[in-house]
């Protein structure tokens, strides 16, 4: 079920960040459709990291503005992490910790009411396919098993956006596979919006409805897929006949 709106999920605009004197992200503007998947596709460095961190209320935008839902990220920034579930890209799963145990304390850091604090861990586990393993410590995961772990942590508050750091990094093909086909399980069930970072291009190719090409803090390029890859022929042919010439 995938559920559009008029209200982007974000919106970015003249959005910039530095460290010191090196420009992180320079200027971006872009637009993330709500219920699709949005990915951010670069090499390391681009700016992909920096980009979700500000989303996400975790770094500052000292220029430009960004909006999640409508709501201004600066000026809102609890009721914007309210709204959202994030995976960053270093892991954040405890190993001394059961599943379980990791998936509930992320419920009552969000305030899950205790009524219902059984019931939504057991449903967040059980969309990972980690419900079998769920008493098991986390150290005893595999890695893929821990992706999806911390993905059942950023389920527990129903977010209307969740945010993914290189979900899949690290991980061998059949791993990767597995956590995408979570994350599009869970999309498809309730209309979320996943904005995805990741310098995986088949992953890109293949999850995402539009990505944005990151370089040097800046967005190169936009599109579906499709558009993207009809623009690199295009550009590849140019260059052949150049050649040729």
């Amino acid at each position: 079920m995938t559920t559009l709106t008029a209200t982007p999920a974000v919106r970015g605009t003249g959005v910039r960040h530095c460290f010191g004197d090196t420009v992180a992200v320079d200027g971006v503007d872009f637009d993330v459709a709500a219920g699709t998947v949005f990915g951010l596709l670069g090499p390391n460095g681009a700016g992909k990291t920096t980009t979700l961190r500000m989303i996400t209320t975790l770094l500052p935008a000292p220029a430009g503005t960004i909006e999640v839902f409508g709501v201004d990220v600066a000026r809102h920034k609890l009721a914007v992490r309210r709204l959202i579930g994030y995976v960053p890209q270093q892991l954040s799963a405890d190993g001394a910790l059961s599943g379980r145990e990791n998936v509930a304390l992320f419920a009552r850091l969000f305030d899950v009411p205790r009524a219902r604090r059984r019931h939504v861990v057991d449903a967040a586990l059980e969309s990972m396919g980690l419900s079998d393993v769920a008493e098991r410590t986390a150290r005893t995961y595999s890695g893929g098993m821990i992706r999806r772990l911390e993905l059942a942590q950023a389920l527990v508050n129903a977010p209307r956006l969740l945010v993914l750091d290189e979900p899949t990094i690290g991980l061998d093909p059949i791993a990767r596979a597995s956590v995408w086909e979570r994350i599009i399980e869970v999309r498809a069930k309730t209309g979320m919006t996943v904005l995805v970072t990741t310098h995986y291009m088949d992953e890109a190719d293949q999850y995402c409805d539009r990505i944005a090409l990151m370089h040097r803090g800046r967005i190169r390029a936009i599109g579906t897929p499709a558009e993207l890859k009809a623009r690199s022929e295009e550009h590849t042919s140019e260059l052949q006949s150049h050649h040729d010439l």
